[in-house]
């Protein structure tokens, strides 16, 4: 896969069990993947889990700061 998720993940210091153990996350994410497994053309196929697995990252990294934030604050 080109884009390497766990690259990115190893450059953050934080916990993510957050999303991780979360069995709605988990789900939700098979769904995906079962559905995009669907896909014949592999280039297509690939070019959608990278595209989704970008936009997860972001949103975690947003949510993490988020989470930093609230810990600054208790």
């Amino acid at each position: 896969m080109i884009f390497n998720i766990q690259k990115e993940k190893n450059r953050s210091n934080t916990n993510r069990d957050w999303k991780e153990k979360n069995q709605k996350y988990l789900n939700q994410l098979q769904k995906f993947l079962d559905a995009v497994d669907r896909i014949e053309e592999v280039e297509l196929k690939n070019h959608i889990i990278n595209q989704m697995l970008k936009c997860d990252l972001i949103l975690t990294q947003l949510a993490e700061k988020e989470i930093e934030k609230y810990k600054k604050y208790q």
